[in-house]
Protein backbone atom coordinates (compact mmCIF):
# COMPACT_ATOMS: atom_id res chain seq x y z
CA UNK A 1 0.00 0.00 0.00
CA UNK A 2 2.82 2.27 0.71
CA UNK A 3 4.48 1.46 -2.76
CA UNK A 4 1.03 2.29 -4.29
CA UNK A 5 0.75 5.46 -1.85
CA UNK A 6 4.27 6.42 -3.79
CA UNK A 7 2.94 6.12 -7.31
CA UNK A 8 0.13 7.92 -7.02
CA UNK A 9 2.03 11.11 -5.54
CA UNK A 10 4.49 10.78 -8.40
CA UNK A 11 2.03 10.32 -10.76
CA UNK A 12 -0.12 13.35 -8.94
CA UNK A 13 2.72 15.45 -9.07
CA UNK A 14 3.61 14.87 -12.77
CA UNK A 15 0.45 15.98 -13.75
CA UNK A 16 0.56 19.09 -11.98
CA UNK A 17 4.23 20.24 -12.62
CA UNK A 18 6.47 21.23 -15.06
CA UNK A 19 7.60 17.46 -16.59
CA UNK A 20 10.54 16.98 -18.99
CA UNK A 21 11.00 13.28 -21.01
CA UNK A 22 13.95 12.77 -18.40
CA UNK A 23 10.85 12.77 -15.82
CA UNK A 24 9.80 9.13 -18.03
CA UNK A 25 13.27 7.53 -16.61
CA UNK A 26 11.59 6.85 -13.63
CA UNK A 27 8.38 6.19 -14.86
CA UNK A 28 6.60 2.47 -14.87
CA UNK A 29 2.49 2.50 -16.49
CA UNK A 30 -0.23 0.42 -14.55
CA UNK A 31 -1.85 -1.96 -15.90
CA UNK A 32 -5.48 -1.40 -14.44
CA UNK A 33 -6.81 -0.66 -17.88
CA UNK A 34 -8.32 -3.30 -19.87
CA UNK A 35 -6.78 -4.56 -23.33
CA UNK A 36 -9.80 -3.54 -24.97
CA UNK A 37 -11.57 -1.08 -23.24
CA UNK A 38 -15.26 -1.36 -24.19
CA UNK A 39 -15.26 -4.21 -26.83
CA UNK A 40 -15.98 -6.91 -25.37
CA UNK A 41 -16.35 -10.55 -27.66
CA UNK A 42 -19.80 -9.81 -29.36
CA UNK A 43 -18.93 -6.44 -30.54
CA UNK A 44 -15.45 -8.19 -31.81
CA UNK A 45 -17.41 -10.24 -33.90
CA UNK A 46 -19.32 -7.95 -35.87
CA UNK A 47 -18.06 -6.41 -38.87
CA UNK A 48 -17.91 -3.40 -38.15
CA UNK A 49 -16.76 -3.09 -34.49
CA UNK A 50 -13.91 -0.83 -35.72
CA UNK A 51 -15.58 1.38 -38.13
CA UNK A 52 -18.36 2.69 -35.74
CA UNK A 53 -18.57 6.11 -33.47
CA UNK A 54 -17.45 7.84 -36.04
CA UNK A 55 -17.60 11.59 -34.83
CA UNK A 56 -20.19 13.73 -36.58
CA UNK A 57 -17.91 16.59 -36.58
CA UNK A 58 -14.99 14.76 -38.86
CA UNK A 59 -14.77 16.30 -42.32
CA UNK A 60 -13.71 14.20 -45.37
CA UNK A 61 -11.36 15.69 -48.03
CA UNK A 62 -9.73 14.65 -51.10
CA UNK A 63 -6.58 16.42 -52.18
CA UNK A 64 -5.01 16.90 -54.76
CA UNK A 65 -1.01 15.79 -54.41
CA UNK A 66 2.05 15.52 -56.91
CA UNK A 67 1.49 11.52 -56.77
CA UNK A 68 -2.67 11.69 -57.86
CA UNK A 69 -5.34 12.30 -54.75
CA UNK A 70 -5.15 11.93 -51.38
CA UNK A 71 -7.80 11.06 -49.01
CA UNK A 72 -7.97 12.54 -45.46
CA UNK A 73 -10.44 13.24 -42.26
CA UNK A 74 -10.39 15.79 -40.35
CA UNK A 75 -11.17 17.05 -37.02
CA UNK A 76 -11.19 20.85 -35.65
CA UNK A 77 -9.06 23.69 -37.25
CA UNK A 78 -5.32 25.13 -36.77
CA UNK A 79 -5.38 26.35 -33.05
CA UNK A 80 -2.80 29.65 -33.40
CA UNK A 81 0.53 28.11 -33.03
CA UNK A 82 -0.40 24.78 -31.95
CA UNK A 83 0.59 21.96 -34.51
CA UNK A 84 -1.54 19.07 -35.88
CA UNK A 85 -1.83 15.73 -34.48
CA UNK A 86 -1.29 13.82 -38.47
CA UNK A 87 -1.78 10.06 -38.16
CA UNK A 88 -0.59 7.77 -40.91
CA UNK A 89 -1.83 3.80 -41.01
CA UNK A 90 -0.29 0.53 -41.56
CA UNK A 91 -0.52 -1.52 -44.78
CA UNK A 92 -3.79 -3.92 -44.75
CA UNK A 93 -5.37 -1.33 -42.80
CA UNK A 94 -7.05 2.48 -43.01
CA UNK A 95 -7.36 5.32 -40.69
CA UNK A 96 -10.63 3.44 -39.16
CA UNK A 97 -9.30 0.17 -38.31
CA UNK A 98 -6.05 1.49 -37.29
CA UNK A 99 -6.62 4.37 -34.85
CA UNK A 100 -10.48 4.35 -33.83
CA UNK A 101 -10.02 2.36 -30.53
CA UNK A 102 -6.91 4.51 -29.79
CA UNK A 103 -8.50 7.67 -30.42
CA UNK A 104 -12.54 7.05 -29.21
CA UNK A 105 -11.03 6.50 -25.90
CA UNK A 106 -11.74 8.70 -23.37
CA UNK A 107 -8.15 9.46 -22.31
CA UNK A 108 -7.18 10.41 -25.84
CA UNK A 109 -10.34 12.62 -26.44
CA UNK A 110 -9.09 14.50 -23.27
CA UNK A 111 -5.74 15.42 -25.17
CA UNK A 112 -6.85 15.87 -29.15
CA UNK A 113 -9.86 18.25 -28.21
CA UNK A 114 -6.78 20.91 -27.97
CA UNK A 115 -5.47 20.02 -31.15
CA UNK A 116 -6.54 19.59 -34.73
CA UNK A 117 -6.44 15.72 -35.75
CA UNK A 118 -5.89 14.94 -39.35
CA UNK A 119 -6.27 11.31 -40.25
CA UNK A 120 -4.39 10.13 -43.74
CA UNK A 121 -5.36 7.20 -45.41
CA UNK A 122 -2.95 5.81 -47.69
CA UNK A 123 -4.14 5.88 -51.68
CA UNK A 124 -7.14 3.47 -52.31
CA UNK A 125 -7.07 1.76 -48.56
CA UNK A 126 -10.07 3.91 -47.65
CA UNK A 127 -13.33 2.57 -46.67
CA UNK A 128 -15.14 2.30 -50.10
CA UNK A 129 -12.22 3.18 -52.52
CA UNK A 130 -12.58 2.53 -56.13
CA UNK A 131 -9.82 -0.26 -57.14
CA UNK A 132 -7.12 1.49 -59.10
CA UNK A 133 -7.09 0.96 -63.00
CA UNK A 134 -5.21 -1.70 -64.53
CA UNK A 135 -2.05 -0.35 -65.46
CA UNK A 136 -1.50 2.09 -62.34
CA UNK A 137 1.95 2.84 -61.05
CA UNK A 138 1.44 2.99 -56.85
CA UNK A 139 3.47 5.88 -55.81
CA UNK A 140 6.56 4.59 -53.84
CA UNK A 141 6.80 4.72 -50.00
CA UNK A 142 9.30 8.16 -51.13
CA UNK A 143 6.54 9.53 -53.07
CA UNK A 144 3.60 8.97 -50.08
CA UNK A 145 5.90 11.09 -47.84
CA UNK A 146 6.02 13.31 -50.64
CA UNK A 147 2.47 13.44 -50.56
CA UNK A 148 1.91 14.95 -47.45
CA UNK A 149 2.85 18.46 -47.63
CA UNK A 150 0.24 19.14 -49.94
CA UNK A 151 -2.20 18.54 -46.90
CA UNK A 152 -0.44 20.31 -44.51
CA UNK A 153 -0.55 23.40 -47.06
CA UNK A 154 -4.21 22.86 -48.07
CA UNK A 155 -5.32 22.68 -44.48
CA UNK A 156 -3.11 25.58 -43.26
CA UNK A 157 -0.96 23.69 -40.65
CA UNK A 158 2.17 25.33 -39.59
CA UNK A 159 3.54 21.95 -38.47
CA UNK A 160 2.56 18.49 -37.03
CA UNK A 161 2.96 15.74 -34.88
CA UNK A 162 3.04 12.76 -36.47
CA UNK A 163 1.57 9.18 -35.56
CA UNK A 164 2.10 6.47 -37.62
CA UNK A 165 2.02 2.47 -38.00
CA UNK A 166 4.43 0.11 -39.39
CA UNK A 167 4.60 1.54 -43.01
CA UNK A 168 2.92 4.90 -41.79
CA UNK A 169 5.70 5.29 -39.31
CA UNK A 170 8.13 4.79 -42.33
CA UNK A 171 6.36 6.98 -44.14
CA UNK A 172 6.11 9.66 -41.65
CA UNK A 173 9.96 9.05 -40.91
CA UNK A 174 10.72 9.76 -44.36
CA UNK A 175 8.54 12.86 -44.46
CA UNK A 176 10.38 14.13 -41.23
CA UNK A 177 13.89 13.45 -43.29
CA UNK A 178 12.72 15.31 -46.03
CA UNK A 179 11.06 17.91 -44.82
CA UNK A 180 12.09 18.49 -41.40
CA UNK A 181 10.66 21.97 -40.65
CA UNK A 182 7.01 20.56 -41.29
CA UNK A 183 7.31 18.14 -38.14
CA UNK A 184 7.94 18.98 -34.79
CA UNK A 185 7.61 15.35 -33.02
CA UNK A 186 6.88 11.85 -33.77
CA UNK A 187 5.48 8.95 -32.69
CA UNK A 188 6.54 5.73 -34.59
CA UNK A 189 5.24 2.42 -33.74
CA UNK A 190 6.37 -0.79 -35.12
CA UNK A 191 9.04 0.89 -37.59
CA UNK A 192 11.08 -0.87 -39.52
CA UNK A 193 13.47 0.77 -41.18
CA UNK A 194 15.53 -1.81 -43.38
CA UNK A 195 14.85 -2.62 -46.92
CA UNK A 196 13.65 -6.48 -46.90
CA UNK A 197 16.81 -8.45 -47.61
CA UNK A 198 16.88 -11.82 -50.50
CA UNK A 199 15.68 -13.89 -47.78
CA UNK A 200 12.53 -11.97 -46.20
CA UNK A 201 11.94 -10.98 -49.84
CA UNK A 202 11.98 -15.05 -50.89
CA UNK A 203 9.86 -15.58 -47.99
CA UNK A 204 6.94 -13.00 -48.55
CA UNK A 205 6.67 -14.08 -52.04
CA UNK A 206 6.26 -18.03 -51.47
CA UNK A 207 3.62 -16.79 -48.05
CA UNK A 208 1.54 -14.63 -50.81
CA UNK A 209 1.45 -17.72 -53.11
CA UNK A 210 0.48 -20.11 -50.37
CA UNK A 211 -1.53 -17.77 -48.31
CA UNK A 212 -4.45 -15.15 -48.83
CA UNK A 213 -3.42 -11.67 -48.79
CA UNK A 214 -5.55 -10.81 -45.43
CA UNK A 215 -3.52 -13.87 -43.60
CA UNK A 216 0.24 -12.80 -44.99
CA UNK A 217 -1.01 -9.32 -43.78
CA UNK A 218 -1.97 -10.64 -40.51
CA UNK A 219 1.25 -12.19 -39.91
CA UNK A 220 2.86 -8.43 -40.38
CA UNK A 221 0.77 -6.95 -38.10
CA UNK A 222 0.33 -9.92 -35.07
CA UNK A 223 2.81 -11.55 -32.73
CA UNK A 224 3.32 -15.21 -33.48
CA UNK A 225 1.57 -15.74 -30.30
CA UNK A 226 -1.34 -13.90 -31.21
CA UNK A 227 -1.66 -15.62 -34.40
CA UNK A 228 -1.21 -19.22 -32.83
CA UNK A 229 -3.79 -18.32 -30.27
CA UNK A 230 -6.28 -17.28 -33.20
CA UNK A 231 -7.52 -14.93 -30.96
CA UNK A 232 -11.23 -12.92 -31.86
CA UNK A 233 -8.75 -9.78 -32.30
CA UNK A 234 -7.42 -11.49 -35.09
CA UNK A 235 -10.36 -12.86 -36.03
CA UNK A 236 -11.75 -9.61 -36.40
CA UNK A 237 -8.77 -8.06 -38.49
CA UNK A 238 -8.91 -10.89 -41.05
CA UNK A 239 -12.47 -10.31 -41.30
CA UNK A 240 -11.77 -6.50 -41.47
CA UNK A 241 -8.97 -6.63 -44.28
CA UNK A 242 -11.07 -8.99 -46.51
CA UNK A 243 -14.36 -7.22 -46.45
CA UNK A 244 -13.09 -3.44 -45.97
CA UNK A 245 -9.98 -2.96 -47.57
CA UNK A 246 -10.20 -3.08 -51.62
CA UNK A 247 -7.89 -6.29 -51.92
CA UNK A 248 -6.38 -5.12 -55.53
CA UNK A 249 -5.48 -1.96 -53.96
CA UNK A 250 -3.85 -3.36 -50.84
CA UNK A 251 -2.25 -5.71 -52.38
CA UNK A 252 -0.50 -2.46 -54.62
CA UNK A 253 0.22 -1.24 -51.15
CA UNK A 254 1.63 -4.08 -49.49
CA UNK A 255 4.14 -4.88 -52.50
CA UNK A 256 5.29 -1.22 -52.41
CA UNK A 257 6.30 -1.24 -48.96
CA UNK A 258 8.00 -4.68 -49.33
CA UNK A 259 10.05 -2.68 -51.70
CA UNK A 260 10.98 -0.13 -49.44
CA UNK A 261 14.72 1.15 -49.02
CA UNK A 262 16.08 1.70 -45.82
CA UNK A 263 15.86 4.82 -44.32
CA UNK A 264 19.64 5.14 -44.03
CA UNK A 265 19.83 7.11 -40.99
CA UNK A 266 22.68 6.87 -38.54
CA UNK A 267 23.28 8.31 -34.79
CA UNK A 268 25.08 11.33 -34.83
CA UNK A 269 28.74 10.89 -34.02
CA UNK A 270 28.62 7.36 -35.84
CA UNK A 271 29.26 8.41 -39.01
CA UNK A 272 30.86 11.55 -40.84
CA UNK A 273 27.84 13.84 -41.54
CA UNK A 274 25.21 11.13 -40.07
CA UNK A 275 21.47 11.74 -41.00
CA UNK A 276 18.60 11.29 -38.90
CA UNK A 277 15.72 12.38 -37.52
CA UNK A 278 15.75 15.90 -36.00
CA UNK A 279 12.65 16.10 -33.97
CA UNK A 280 11.37 14.21 -30.96
CA UNK A 281 11.02 10.67 -30.97
CA UNK A 282 8.83 8.29 -29.16
CA UNK A 283 9.19 4.83 -30.64
CA UNK A 284 7.02 1.76 -29.72
CA UNK A 285 6.38 -1.65 -29.74
CA UNK A 286 4.99 -4.30 -28.25
CA UNK A 287 6.57 -6.91 -26.88
CA UNK A 288 7.23 -10.22 -29.33
CA UNK A 289 5.78 -8.22 -31.79
CA UNK A 290 7.14 -8.96 -35.59
CA UNK A 291 8.39 -5.28 -35.55
CA UNK A 292 10.54 -5.31 -32.39
CA UNK A 293 13.77 -6.13 -33.74
CA UNK A 294 13.47 -3.47 -36.43
CA UNK A 295 12.17 -0.78 -34.01
CA UNK A 296 15.35 -1.93 -31.58
CA UNK A 297 17.39 -1.12 -34.80
CA UNK A 298 15.81 2.10 -35.17
CA UNK A 299 16.00 3.32 -31.87
CA UNK A 300 20.32 2.59 -32.23
CA UNK A 301 20.27 4.64 -35.01
CA UNK A 302 18.49 7.99 -33.69
CA UNK A 303 19.79 10.68 -31.75
CA UNK A 304 19.71 9.69 -28.23
CA UNK A 305 19.08 13.24 -26.92
CA UNK A 306 15.55 13.30 -28.27
CA UNK A 307 14.63 9.98 -28.08
CA UNK A 308 12.32 7.66 -26.21
CA UNK A 309 11.97 3.67 -26.62
CA UNK A 310 8.58 2.14 -25.12
CA UNK A 311 8.29 -1.49 -24.84
CA UNK A 312 4.88 -2.38 -23.60
CA UNK A 313 3.69 -5.72 -22.19
CA UNK A 314 0.37 -7.15 -22.96
CA UNK A 315 0.26 -5.51 -26.11
CA UNK A 316 1.15 -7.80 -29.16
CA UNK A 317 1.20 -6.37 -33.10
CA UNK A 318 -1.37 -3.76 -32.36
CA UNK A 319 -0.73 -1.51 -28.96
CA UNK A 320 -2.97 1.33 -30.11
CA UNK A 321 -6.27 -1.64 -30.63
CA UNK A 322 -4.74 -3.74 -27.22
CA UNK A 323 -3.42 -0.85 -24.62
CA UNK A 324 -4.98 2.54 -25.91
CA UNK A 325 -4.92 3.51 -21.97
CA UNK A 326 -1.12 2.93 -21.33
CA UNK A 327 -0.06 4.12 -25.28
CA UNK A 328 -2.32 7.40 -24.11
CA UNK A 329 -0.81 7.98 -21.16
CA UNK A 330 2.42 7.93 -22.63
CA UNK A 331 1.95 10.01 -25.29
CA UNK A 332 0.57 12.33 -22.99
CA UNK A 333 4.09 12.70 -21.03
CA UNK A 334 5.84 12.78 -24.68
CA UNK A 335 3.79 16.07 -25.46
CA UNK A 336 4.84 17.07 -21.55
CA UNK A 337 8.76 17.01 -22.55
CA UNK A 338 8.24 18.68 -25.85
CA UNK A 339 6.95 21.23 -23.75
CA UNK A 340 2.75 20.78 -23.77
CA UNK A 341 1.40 20.28 -20.35
CA UNK A 342 -1.91 18.80 -20.08
CA UNK A 343 -3.98 19.11 -17.38
CA UNK A 344 -6.68 15.98 -17.84
CA UNK A 345 -8.49 14.30 -15.75
CA UNK A 346 -7.15 11.01 -14.03
CA UNK A 347 -9.63 8.41 -12.83
CA UNK A 348 -6.49 6.66 -10.85
CA UNK A 349 -5.50 9.30 -8.67
CA UNK A 350 -7.02 9.51 -5.01
CA UNK A 351 -7.71 12.73 -4.58
CA UNK A 352 -10.79 12.71 -7.67
CA UNK A 353 -10.55 14.02 -11.01
CA UNK A 354 -8.10 16.68 -12.16
CA UNK A 355 -9.67 19.89 -14.00
CA UNK A 356 -9.20 19.38 -17.46
CA UNK A 357 -8.86 23.30 -18.22
CA UNK A 358 -6.33 23.60 -20.84
CA UNK A 359 -3.43 22.32 -22.79
CA UNK A 360 -0.82 25.01 -22.69
CA UNK A 361 2.60 25.05 -24.32
CA UNK A 362 5.67 25.75 -22.61
CA UNK A 363 8.57 27.71 -24.47
CA UNK A 364 11.77 26.36 -23.49
CA UNK A 365 15.71 26.89 -24.78
CA UNK A 366 17.57 23.62 -25.91
CA UNK A 367 20.53 24.59 -23.44
CA UNK A 368 19.77 23.99 -19.47
CA UNK A 369 18.58 27.44 -18.56
CA UNK A 370 14.69 26.80 -19.68
CA UNK A 371 14.65 30.23 -21.07
CA UNK A 372 11.84 31.00 -23.53
CA UNK A 373 13.01 29.87 -27.16
CA UNK A 374 10.36 31.66 -28.63
CA UNK A 375 9.94 35.50 -29.46
CA UNK A 376 7.61 37.96 -27.58
CA UNK A 377 5.42 37.74 -31.15
CA UNK A 378 4.77 33.76 -30.39
CA UNK A 379 7.24 32.89 -32.83
CA UNK A 380 7.53 28.31 -33.12
CA UNK A 381 9.13 27.35 -29.54
CA UNK A 382 11.53 24.64 -29.04
CA UNK A 383 10.98 21.62 -27.55
CA UNK A 384 13.27 20.88 -24.55
CA UNK A 385 15.44 18.15 -25.58
CA UNK A 386 18.89 18.12 -25.89
CA UNK A 387 20.77 18.17 -22.31
CA UNK A 388 19.88 19.76 -18.95
CA UNK A 389 22.02 20.22 -16.02
CA UNK A 390 20.85 20.81 -11.93
CA UNK A 391 23.66 20.69 -9.13
CA UNK A 392 26.54 19.49 -10.99
CA UNK A 393 24.44 16.64 -12.05
CA UNK A 394 25.67 17.26 -15.94
CA UNK A 395 24.20 15.55 -18.68
CA UNK A 396 20.70 14.02 -18.61
CA UNK A 397 19.95 11.16 -21.48
CA UNK A 398 16.92 11.17 -22.77
CA UNK A 399 16.76 7.90 -24.33
CA UNK A 400 15.23 5.60 -22.28
CA UNK A 401 13.87 2.18 -22.43
CA UNK A 402 10.18 2.18 -20.57
CA UNK A 403 8.81 -1.25 -19.99
CA UNK A 404 5.15 -0.71 -19.31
Amino acid sequence: MKLLGHRIELLTGLLLHDVTMAGLQELRFPEEKPLLRGLDATELENADTFLLAEDTDWKEHDIETPYGLLHVVIRGSPKGNRPAILTYHDVGLNHKLCFNTFFNSEDMQEITKHFVVCHVDAPGQQVGASQFPQGYQYPSMEQLAAMLPSVVQHFGFKYVIGIGVGAGAYVLAKFALIFPDLVEGLVLMNIDPNSKGWIDWAATKLSGLTSTLPDTVLSHLFSQEELMNNSELVQSYRQQIGNVVNQANLQLFWNMYNSRRDLDINRPGTVPNARTLRCPVMLVVGDNAPAEDGVVECNSKLDPTTTTFLKMADSGGLPQVTQPGKLTEAFKYFLQGMGYIAYLKDRRLSGGAVPSASMTRLARSRTASLTSASSAEGGRPQACTHSESSDGLGQVNHTMEVSC
